[in-house]
């Protein structure tokens, strides 16, 4: 009982809506990645936003290394012929999101967007592989699971992450000097921990410049055990 009312406890932190971001999901069918708000039963599709992907790209981590896999479009996202079991872990990365430019007083910002995800097989220890990445420790705090980010592969100190459910749920933590930070996984079943960190380091993409790197990764686990998972709401509409 004691567990279900921390769990109740912390629906009440929960925080408003983020910006859209990709994730994995898997069955035993295999993966696919998604384009939208997990935490709002958003997926974006093709036709629509899912268009302005050009290409992601995808491997399988283990610990005999990494294999490239290949994705396949879809009206609901990108899949993948491959799956995560323990120890292993799904990555996906788009690399060539159109640049965006607004105006910011009299000078014209360009951007770049730089969406990954991370679906780990289990909670055991993982190594960082995206530029931002967010990984399991495989230690615990309690009731808490502990994970750690990175940015080009150094721990990325004072960063937010939500930590969101398929029914809504959400809440906020910060990562501390060592990048780490621990969150309670009360409900069974999938958790998308999104990170996000902006680089005002100008620099150079295939020959195009920008002036700013807005980096967005979500970190897919699924929790085995704990109380009956809240129901997902109904899904919402798609934007064209």
């Amino acid at each position: 009982m004691k567990h279900i009312f921390a769990a109740l406890a912390l629906i009440c932190a929960a925080t408003g809506t983020e910006a859209h971001h990709v994730w994995l999901e898997q069955d035993e069918q295999g993966a696919v990645l998604h384009f939208g708000e997990f935490g709002d039963n958003l997926r974006e599709t093709s036709p629509g936003l899912l268009d302005k992907f050009p290409g992601p790209v995808a491997r399988k981590l283990g610990p005999n290394g990494e294999t490239p896999v290949t994705l396949k479009k879809g009206a609901q996202g990108f899949a993948l012929k491959a799956r995560a079991g323990k120890g292993e872990a799904l990555v996906a990365e788009e690399r060539a999101y159109p640049t965006s430019e607004r105006k910011e007083g009299e000078a014209t910002v360009r951007s770049i967007y730089l969406p990954a995800a991370r679906l780990a097989g289990d909670l055991s220890a993982h190594k960082p592989a995206l530029t931002l990445d967010l990984v399991p420790t495989g230690a615990r705090q309690g009731e808490a699971v502990e994970f750690q980010a990175f940015y080009k592969s150094q721990p990325l100190p004072k960063a937010k992450v939500e930590v969101v459910t398929p029914s809504g749920w959400r809440q906020e933590r910060h990562t501390d000097a060592s990048g780490k930070f621990s969150a309670p996984l009360p409900w069974r079943g999938p958790y998308a921990l999104e990170l996000s960190h902006r680089d005002n380091q100008p620099g150079e993409r295939a020959g195009d410049r920008y002036d700013r790197a807005s980096y967005v990764t979500t970190l897919t686990v699924y929790q085995p055990t704990g109380i009956a998972p809240l129901p997902a709401g109904p899904a919402a509409q798609p934007n064209k």
